[in-house]
């Protein structure tokens, strides 16, 4: 059980601005004699809740731009949002890359796209590449 609670914190913290690898865990785990199924479904729970954190923050980021610490500039901001009116909710598939997959998460928060909206697609992108991790590791197959 201690195993599945780290691979889904490892998840969850991968999915957030902090740098980390839960596909290494879950790799290791696989390696172990560890179960696909739950792994995955384990992996996946774990990154979509942290993607879910990122929304949220997201959500209630703007409400802070005003303050002398804010970190992003009012054009920055500006861009991400033309960027995603442009390209649009889809391509929330793709917040599992590890380069731009985490700001998609954010930028979806303060463009306040709908909850079940966001955990389908995210869900269903970060679901996927733990599968192909799976496949890939040749270890267990499903």
């Amino acid at each position: 059980m201690s195993g599945y609670l780290l691979l889904f914190g490892s998840s969850f913290l991968a999915a957030t601005i902090l740098p980390f690898y839960s596909e290494v865990v879950l790799f290791a785990m696989l390696r172990d004699g560890g179960d696909a199924i739950p792994l995955v479904l384990t992996a996946t729970a774990g990154n979509t809740l942290g993607a879910v954190a990122n929304w949220w923050l997201g959500r209630y980021l703007l409400h802070f731009q005003d303050r002398p610490w804010f970190y992003f500039k009012p054009v920055q901001i500006e861009k991400a949002q033309r960027w995603y009116q442009r390209y649009g909710v889809w391509t929330l598939l793709l917040a599992w890359m590890p380069v731009g997959g985490d700001p998609l998460t954010l930028i979806a928060g303060v463009m306040r796209v709908r909850l079940d909206v966001f955990v389908a697609l995210v869900g269903l992108g970060k679901g996927l590449r733990y599968v192909a991790v799976v496949w890939l590791s040749d270890v267990t197959p499903f």
